[in-house]
């Protein structure tokens, strides 16, 4: 049975790579088909419809609430101008020196990428960001690429993801912020080696540049009221800036939990930018503008805990272990070689994609036994900076490389070799550490 299972889920990964049916979907399809073959009744203990579908579907709700308040924080960010004042101060920095401007790029979108990942942090940053880079010489696809490397450098402290790994592995928040705090310096070394490597070998491309902007003050009466430069600009105040870091630092410095932390950026990002007669229709604004942003990833999170409730159940265990165990190397050396080898596994959406089948696989590991729940950990958390990069059909990385001008596939051949190297440096702390 353990194989017509494993049967199973590739036509599940078949349906996913064609498009037939949508991720969130197929997962679905996939975890009551999997209840049936190990054998679960149709409802009571075990059951495909209470343990399967009632009690998978709401299983990582504390996930789905990080998503929403963390989209609400981004929607906030946008409206009020924070995201947009951080990347043209940056700009302005760096003047015409590219790979300055990637630099400073770059650093915004490891900032927010810590609130909000996919593709609202790629336009959080990129909207302003791809055009500054494109408009002092830096090549297209290096900077869609920037910006992508520099959400992966933000990823290792995203807080909705720490509550994810922590509810679908069934680990306390403290070990997942710990293997993230051990990523972040392979994910920071691979972004910084893609900005300087990329500028100075392909050289400065100057396609095409920015619009002027004309000044509101520069045409019409001249008895107008002059404006500050801030406020023709649409700038948030200085202090506003640190709204990004706000939940950061205090899940991270202050080991505040997840839900509160977040809430605790958006009332810092309201505060500092709204007068207290606004802020009722801005945070009823935002938030709804939140839920549109949080809705596809909602969606696939019920189908994730699903599958996850389905790959648990007493039969597919039994079914899947001895499979399992005997193509599980557990020996270091040849953990780090394998799981290294098969990092193209997590692209199109492939069965080691976390938000994918590789959820399902992962619970299996676990719920079998073949790896401690901190190792599956180590090798979900590495691919996961592979797929957050360079899968041609993330969301961030085909608004990145179409708003860029290029095609998602040329962004994932050029960034590929660095967040592979990031997902060895993952898998080498993870043997070394864990097994």
């Amino acid at each position: 049975m353990g194989v017509v299972i494993l049967l199973v889920m590739a036509a599940g990964v078949a349906l996913m790579l064609t498009r037939r049916l949508p991720t969130a979907f197929a997962l679905a399809l996939l975890a009551v088909a999997i209840a049936f073959l190990a054998g679960a009744p149709f409802t009571g203990k075990n059951s495909v419809l209470d343990t399967v579908l009632q009690e998978g579907a709401p299983a990582l709700a504390a996930t789905m609430i990080a998503i929403i308040l963390g989209s609400w924080l981004g929607k906030l960010l946008d409206e009020t101008g924070i995201a947009g004042t951080l990347v043209r101060k940056i700009v302005e920095f760096g003047g015409d020196r590219p790979t300055v401007v990637a630099l400073g790029v770059l650093a915004v979108s490891a900032l927010v990428g810590t609130v909000t990942g996919s593709a609202p942090a790629a336009m959080l940053a990129g909207i302003i960001g791809i055009h500054a880079m494109i408009a002092v010489g830096v090549p297209k696809v290096t900077a869609a690429g920037t910006i992508l490397m520099g959400i992966a450098v933000g990823i290792p402290f995203e807080l909705p993801l720490w509550q994810f790994f922590s509810t679908a592995l069934e680990l306390p928040i403290p070990t997942v912020r710990g293997f993230m705090v051990k990523l972040f310096p392979f994910a920071l070394a691979a972004a910084l080696a893609f900005v300087f490597v990329e500028t100075r070998r392909r050289g400065t491309e100057h396609a095409w540049s920015l619009k002027s902007v004309d000044c509101p003050g520069s045409s019409g009466s001249s008895d107008a009221k002059p404006r500050s430069r801030r406020e023709e600009l649409g700038d948030a105040p200085w202090y506003a800036l640190l709204a990004p870091a706000v939940p950061l630092v205090l899940a991270l410095g202050f080991e505040l939990a997840i839900i509160p932390s977040l809430l605790a950026g958006v009332l810092y990002a309201l505060v500092t930018t709204t007068r207290p007669g606004a802020m009722n229709k801005r945070l009823l604004r935002t938030l709804y503008g939140g839920f549109e942003v949080a809705a596809p990833p909602l969606v696939l999170f019920i189908s994730i805990g699903v599958l996850l409730a389905a790959v648990k159940l007493p039969g597919a265990v039994d079914a899947l272990e001895p499979l399992v165990k005997a193509v599980s190397p557990h020996n270091p050396v040849v953990f780090v070689l394998v799981f290294t080898l098969l990092v193209p596994l997590c692209l199109y959406r492939g069965p080691l994609n976390v938000f994918g089948l590789g959820a399902g696989i992962a619970g299996v590991l676990i719920a079998a036994g073949i790896y401690p729940a901190v190792a599956v950990l180590g090798m979900a958390t590495s691919y996961n900076q592979v797929f957050g990069v360079a899968d041609p059909t993330s969301t961030q990385t085909v608004w990145s490389a179409q708003y860029a001008g290029v095609s998602p596939q040329q962004v994932m051949v050029r960034t590929l070799p660095y967040v592979w190297a990031v997902a060895l440096g993952g898998l080498c702390v993870t043997a070394a550490t864990y097994l």
